[in-house]
């Protein structure tokens, strides 16, 4: 008897992502059928596991990808149409336990647009600015409040001595 892996799911309006949990996986078999049929075998350490599951609806399986890494493989499942999915297995009931919500991925369906803009997918992070130079700006800003602590002290210590800061102002100028 085989066992099941952790897979993880999100969606958009458009797609599915499907992450199968399973480090050091050897032998790794997928088929996706057009009716909405996922099936994932594989073995680690000897142990066959595998996943058949039944997906809500149909699915576009040429436009789909696939990516095979070291500690999971994750499937996006491109939708044969653009709608939200209630859940992810088309059978009645609870869904299979080893099922669950990838957090990291989920976006509410109100949310998608707001988020379209943030999809690290296709984001280039080589042309992000990652130096450490900001810091000269942020230590002349510590020196200014520096300053304008010491002189705001020096105001409050003559006010103490009976003289009235203006006044200390006015003979600072003259």
């Amino acid at each position: 008897m085989s066992r099941h892996p952790t897979v993880k799911w999100a969606q958009r309006s458009d797609k599915i992502y499907l992450t199968v949990e399973l480090p050091d996986a050897k032998d790794v078999k997928l088929k996706l059928e057009p009716e909405g049929r996922f099936i994932f075998s594989a073995t680690k350490d000897g142990v066959p596991y595998e996943v058949d599951i039944e997906l809500y609806d149909k699915i576009n399986v040429e436009e789909s990808k696939v990516s095979i890494g070291v500690r999971n493989i994750v499937y996006v499942i491109k939708k044969s149409e653009k709608k939200w999915w209630g859940k992810l297995v088309k059978q009645e009931g609870k869904p299979p336990v080893f099922v669950k919500v990838d957090w990291d991925k989920w976006v509410d369906e109100d949310e998608e647009n707001e988020k379209a803009g943030m999809d690290f997918d296709d984001m280039d992070f080589s042309n992000l600015d990652m130096g450490g130079d900001d810091y000269d700006d942020m230590d002349e800003l510590k020196d200014e409040e520096e300053e304008t602590e010491a002189k705001e002290k020096e105001e409050t210590k003559k006010e103490g001595e009976g003289e009235p800061a203006a006044a200390n102002a006015e003979e600072t100028k003259a």
